[in-house]
């Protein structure tokens, strides 16, 4: 989505418990969405998940694939 121009930079970052690749709009701000992998929740939640820009869980689960189908939607426009 990068090189499509939906996005323009993404972060990623290894941390103790979890690993989270950032979304941004411009990379001087806040990010878009966090894709996160917390591998402790593997047993209960799911370890996948993806949080808005408002720290809102969108889509949580044992399924990468079907984790990140939240942000298709996300991402289909009305074409006038």
């Amino acid at each position: 989505m990068v090189a499509a121009g939906e996005w323009r930079d993404y972060g990623i970052s290894c941390l103790r418990e979890v690993a989270v690749f950032s979304i941004f709009r411009r990379a001087a701000e806040h990010p878009l969405y966090r894709i996160e992998k917390r591998p402790k929740l593997r047993q209960r939640q799911g370890q996948y998940a993806v949080i808005g820009m408002d720290g809102q869980v969108l889509k949580r689960g044992h399924d990468l694939r079907q984790v990140l189908r939240v942000l298709e939607r996300k991402l289909i426009r009305a074409v006038e």
